[in-house]
């Protein structure tokens, strides 16, 4: 066999090498190096002439210079390094830069020198591939146009592109289906072929590209690991029948590969498709005089599945839940970098196929490019949270089947996420219940959506008062209410919130609406997903199904003067250069006023030390006093029949988001989130507060804004003294003992009205004010 890759060819590219060594075509422009390699060739009327054909009159023969106009050529040193680059394994860190593991890709590759492929496989992938390549300049134009006309029309674009060009697909410019990118990669290639010689490129493009599968089901790249993960050789040992296999493997590496995914071998119906791409990789070497006929008869003849290597089995890693949530956030960073990158337009983002691509590619990077992603995550914090949940997730059972937790500790300043616990054990169950689990949060969303946004309206003081009578939905259906003595009231806002009372938020609820007025801008703001604000029992925990996470960080809005900060895990992306890509920076979004954030904040205090709903207060106090005395506020949330339980809780510094149920909805015992998830919840919170005594800060506290309005008020009404008539009272004046009244809005409490209270009916009210003024007032 003879090599088509002359020495007199050699010596020009060398020549051509070495004249344009320096970097002193940096600033050249795209169409400078076009016109310059084309004009020799005679094809610029070839250009103008396929470019009018195929984009036509609307277009027309400008429409490579609107493409290229602004591309820069890189410099020879800076494309030559990134062809030559094979990127070191990509690594998530810590918050302190210690590792928390390797990102794991199944792409095995080994870089050879070229005298350690055969000539064969060369040959081979050139009468396959680019039977032209020797004698072209990166580019055919004839293929190139009928690429673009097929990608134009919705069709085929195979035979577009040249083995230079498709090596800087690969290691330059990506895989992004748009007319710039094919544009740029043809400026490249044709720059690349002044600065490469043929064979430089033929083994770089055979060090880089894609394989398909070896056999222990891992993606190969390079065209030594595909001789020893096929045929248990190297490159250089390859006979003719072996070289044509793999030659033809690139064009569609998982379709004509041996082997599946688990490493077994293929179904002769599915192999027979790499089989066949391999005859046709021979006759390519006979039809280009690289092998005689007589050896293309016998070749051909050749069984070449008797020569694939038995099935192996790859070394796995390990992940847990924190590796999969690092990783997930780190994809969709790295693909908005590429967008960006490539400036792909709002159009072509909404195309599937673009938008399918992109992600691939940003796995691709991810996996191979040997980026740096550094995490939020606290690894002492971290490792806390995971001991906890170790020794002391078994008080969470009680006898219903097995009970999961879902953890979220989060900044409240901006939305970091510390650490988490994603289930008791990631080996038995894979669920990420703090980051994937929708559950319903029951009352712990009243503060969210009901009186948060009442207050922040002036619909609400804090000592107002609201009916707990009796009340039923439209359908009928009674709205659960404990009807023991001293509950059918108009009770304050903050029993309301302190014994989780229903009917309080569902009058409150029925108040927004009625006044105009809609919760949605305050929880579209916060991510919420509500698709229907019409639901009655909204304000209750119906109709919306948030994660622990998104929940966390609703009330990391609510605690931080109003200001929602998007919840984050991945603070910091580089390349391998050192380059950033990603930085995470704050976009505050103001959801509630910082005088309602301070007066929830005041309200909040009362779930967690009253006990009403939860002994999580006793539990810390008996374990740790010191962090007991931190400004603790919160809220629980029970949904239907015990099938969730939730415990919201924070300091002015962070927020700890805690939710628990059974993966299939089973109902828990009544007092196990009461109980024991307060029990479970003081373990995990001081076992945080060992690893990190300054993370919830101690001595910090909630502080009243500026901007509230304080209006003194009665104790009974909620609202300031003074005259009324209505209910068959005329202009009467209530007295009685007054307290403080902290308000949203500068008007601040209204004057005592007969129906001082959100909510209740006319005989709620006669039943109200005859418990105000007993029997010694009269009617007048």
């Amino acid at each position: 066999m003879r090599s088509r890759l002359t020495d007199k060819r050699v010596k020009r590219q060398n020549k051509a090498k070495n004249k344009q060594n320096s970097d002193d075509d940096k600033g050249k422009t795209a169409f400078e190096t076009v016109f310059l390699v084309v004009r020799g060739l005679s094809t610029i009327a070839l250009i103008l002439v396929g470019l009018g054909t195929v984009f036509g009159a609307a277009t027309g023969t400008g429409y490579l210079v609107s493409l290229i106009s602004d591309v820069k050529v890189p410099s020879s040193k800076v494309l030559a390094e990134k062809i030559n680059a094979i990127h070191e394994v990509s690594v998530m860190n810590y918050a302190n830069g210690q590792k928390i593991s390797d990102i794991s890709s199944d792409l095995v590759r080994k870089k050879v020198a070229s005298n350690d492929i055969s000539d064969t496989v060369k040959h081979a992938l050139i009468a396959t591939e680019d039977e032209n390549f020797e004698t072209h300049h990166g580019v055919v134009p004839k293929a190139f146009f009928r690429a673009i006309l097929g990608e134009s029309t919705g069709g085929s674009s195979s035979g577009g592109s040249t083995i230079t060009q498709q090596l800087i697909k690969q290691q330059v410019l990506g895989d992004s289906p748009t007319f710039k990118r094919k544009a740029t990669e043809m400026v490249y290639a044709l720059d690349l072929e002044k600065h490469f010689t043929k064979d430089q490129i033929l083994t770089d493009y055979l060090n880089v590209s894609p394989f398909g599968r070896n056999n222990k089901g891992q993606n190969i790249a390079g065209v030594e690991e595909a001789a020893e993960g096929i045929f248990g050789k190297t490159a250089k040992t390859l006979t003719i029948p072996e070289a044509a296999f793999i030659a033809g493997l690139p064009q569609s590496p998982i379709v004509y590969t041996p082997y599946s995914a688990d490493g077994t071998l293929k179904s002769k119906e599915n192999m027979q498709y790499g089989l066949a791409r391999q005859k046709e990789v021979l006759f390519n070497l006979y039809r280009n005089n690289y092998i005689s006929k007589k050896e293309y008869t016998s070749y051909k003849n050749y069984d070449i599945s008797t020569e694939f290597i038995a099935s192996g089995t790859a070394e796995t890693a390990d992940h847990d839940y924190l590796y999969h949530v690092v990783y997930d956030e780190a994809v969709a960073k790295v693909y908005d970098y590429l967008i960006k990158q490539d400036k792909v337009s709002e159009t072509d983002q909404g195309n599937d196929q673009v938008k399918a691509t992109y992600e691939k590619m940003a796995e691709q990077k991810l996996q191979q490019g040997g980026y740096t992603i550094t995490a939020t995550i606290d690894q002492s914090i971290y490792t806390a949270m995971q001991n906890a949940v170790k020794n002391y997730g078994y008080l969470l059972q009680d006898g219903t089947g097995e009970i999961q937790p879902g953890n979220v500790l989060m900044d409240n300043k901006t939305g970091a996420v510390l650490g988490f616990v994603g289930g008791l054990d990631y080996a038995t169950n894979q669920n990420n219940h703090a980051f994937d689990t929708h559950r319903s949060p029951g009352s712990s969303i009243k503060p969210i959506l009901a009186y948060g946004p009442a207050i922040d309206m002036g619909l609400l003081g804090s000592a107002s008062r609201l009916s707990n009578y009796p009340k039923s939905f439209s359908d009928g259906t009674p709205i659960m209410h404990d009807t023991s003595s001293g509950t059918q009231e108009m009770m304050t806002l903050q029993d309301a919130l302190d014994t989780s009372w229903n009917i309080p938020a569902y009058w409150t609820y029925q108040t927004i609406l009625a006044d105009g007025k809609s919760v949605e801008p305050y929880m579209s703001k916060m991510n919420y997903d509500i698709s229907d604000y019409n639901i009655e029992s909204l304000p209750l925990g119906g109709g919306i199904d948030p994660t622990v996470v998104q929940h966390t960080n609703g009330y990391q809005a609510l605690l931080n003067g109003g200001k929602y900060e998007q919840y984050y895990v991945v603070s910091d992306i580089k390349d391998d250069s050192g380059k950033t890509i990603f930085h995470h920076e704050d976009k505050p979004v103001q959801v509630y006023s910082k005088a309602t954030s301070s007066i929830m904040a005041e309200l909040l205090k009362g779930p967690i030390k009253s006990q009403k709903t939860t002994t999580f207060y006793g539990q810390l106090s008996a374990i740790n006093p010191t962090l007991a005395s931190a400004d603790w506020v919160g809220k629980t949330g029970t949904s239907n029949d015990y099938v969730d339980a939730w415990l919201m809780v924070a300091t002015p510094d962070v927020t700890l988001g805690s939710w628990i149920g059974h993966d299939n909805n089973a109902s828990m015992a009544s007092l196990t989130g009461y109980s024991n998830n307060s029990q479970y919840v003081a373990q995990l919170t001081n076992a945080i507060y060992q690893a990190n005594p300054n993370v919830f800060g101690v001595t910090d506290k909630f502080e009243m804004d500026p901007s509230v309005t304080k209006s003194t008020v009665l104790v009974s009404t909620g609202e300031k003294p003074g005259a009324f008539t209505g209910g068959g009272y005329t202009n009467f004046t209530l007295s009685g003992a007054t307290t403080t009244s902290y308000w949203a809005t500068s008007e601040g409490a209204p004057v005592t009205q007969y129906k001082f209270a959100i909510g209740g009916s006319d005989s709620d009210y006669a039943n109200a004010w005859s418990q105000i003024l007993g029997t010694k007032y009269k009617k007048k």
